[in-house]
């Protein structure tokens, strides 16, 4: 791993930057729109905490886990969020992984290197999400070397089912009903892994 500083990438329309506490107002109301109303002073030790996390994790020589500001260039406007996050599940079950590992299939929960994104209701349908999730990808297999990378969406999120296929992600489906939040996994090899 050569990079673990915070991320500051650039597409061709976006900035993906760390969060800053002045962007408290904007974030809030996006991720009330994705997940549901929180109290503002929870957003808030939310953001506190990212910022913190930021600093720490590059002293401690860790990927730079976290949510990060999208934020589209035309206009500085705040639209969204993404971010590397650890993800937690019973990733053995999956075929991806069965059929690349010589243990039997175990209900033992495993951690893997995952995706998040979210944008306000506003900015969806414009290729965002891809065009952000794509740069954390690309800057994911480059700098960190990643084998692999996943996301995690619900059986209904067909807006992101429709980024993951997008990613080119191999998308996978929990044969169990639990946990929740493990219903449907999109997986990205390293491209070295495709070619």
């Amino acid at each position: 791993m050569t990079d673990i500083t915070p991320l500051h990438l650039e597409t061709v329309r976006l900035r993906i930057r760390p969060f800053a506490l002045d962007d408290l107002t904007a974030i809030t109301a996006i991720m009330d729109e994705a997940f549901g109303a929180q109290p503002l002073a929870e957003r808030r030790q939310w953001i506190e905490w990212s910022v913190r996390n930021y600093v720490a994790l590059a002293r401690m020589y860790q990927p730079p886990y976290g949510d990060y500001a999208l934020v589209r260039k035309t206009d500085d406007a705040l639209i969204g969020a993404v971010g590397y996050v650890q993800s937690y599940g019973p990733f053995g079950k999956l075929p991806y992984f069965r059929a690349r590992s010589n243990e039997p299939v175990s209900e033992l929960f495993t951690p893997q290197f995952g995706l998040f994104w979210a944008l306000g209701k506003a900015h969806q349908g414009q290729g965002y999400a891809t065009e952000g999730a794509r740069a954390l990808i690309d800057h994911a297999f480059a700098h960190l070397n990643l084998k692999h990378i996943v996301a995690t969406t619900e059986y209904d999120n067909h807006a992101s089912i429709a980024v993951m296929r997008r990613l080119g992600m191999i998308i996978e489906r929990n044969p169990d009903p639990t946990p929740p939040w493990f219903q449907l996994v999109g997986v990205l090899e390293h491209p070295a892994l495709r070619a």
